[in-house]
């Protein structure tokens, strides 16, 4: 199996726009699409990140949050293929908590900022049945960093 994800120029913005604006904090949100012979990310959507303490390194998302992403997929025909999360002033290499907290078949899309610009994506995807994460190819429609 190929692993690669494609994200449209709009959702790609407002992942951007939250890492931004959330800085120096982790924002967090769902990405929607379809999945065919790769994922296409048509929808990215910000969450709160409702982690209590320090948000600086990391994030939680509600479980009605969770409820709430898989209502709007279904209600609008679309699959739920993951979430996005930054890394203020940290590379986006999937970390140990994030490997840790992650769900099979999802896509996890990590954007770093540094010093509120933004540096670089990439996204993270569990191997089937192991607790290993797999760097996604990540293909992006007129990418223009901040």
């Amino acid at each position: 199996m190929k692993h690669k994800i494609s994200i449209k120029e709009t959702p790609l913005q407002v992942i951007y726009d939250d890492a931004i604006e959330t800085f120096p904090n982790e924002c967090c949100g769902f990405l929607y699409g379809q999945e065919k012979d790769e994922r296409v990310i048509t929808i990215a959507q910000p969450v709160l990140n409702s982690k209590k303490g320090d948000q600086r390194r990391r994030f939680e998302i509600s479980p009605l949050e969770y409820i709430k992403a898989e209502k709007f997929a279904l209600e609008n025909d679309l699959e739920l293929l993951g979430i996005y999360h930054s890394h203020p002033n940290h590379p986006a290499i999937a970390s140990v908590h994030d490997l840790a907290k992650a769900l099979p078949f999802f896509s996890y899309v990590i954007v770093s900022v540094m010093d509120k610009k933004i540096d670089d994506i990439k996204s993270w995807k569990l191997l089937d049945n192991q607790r290993i994460f797999k760097e996604e190819k990540v293909n992006i429609f007129k990418t223009t960093f901040k």
